[in-house]
């Protein structure tokens, strides 16, 4: 990679975020607090909708 002198590491991420676009966050999925743990998502709540009486809970 072309280094440009006198160029700042802001300066140097905003031109590549500029070509490159932002493909990687700054902090991964676990350092993020994106939703409450305890929190069902719509998919497991239809999947256990679906479970027949007969298996129980």
């Amino acid at each position: 990679m072309s280094e440009r002198p006198g160029e700042t590491d802001w300066q140097r991420r905003k031109r590549l975020a500029e070509v490159f676009g932002d493909a990687l966050p700054e902090t991964t999925r676990d350092e993020r607090d994106d939703a409450a743990p305890s929190a069902e998502s719509q998919s497991d709540r239809w999947l256990r909708e679906q479970v027949p009486p007969h298996h129980g809970s």
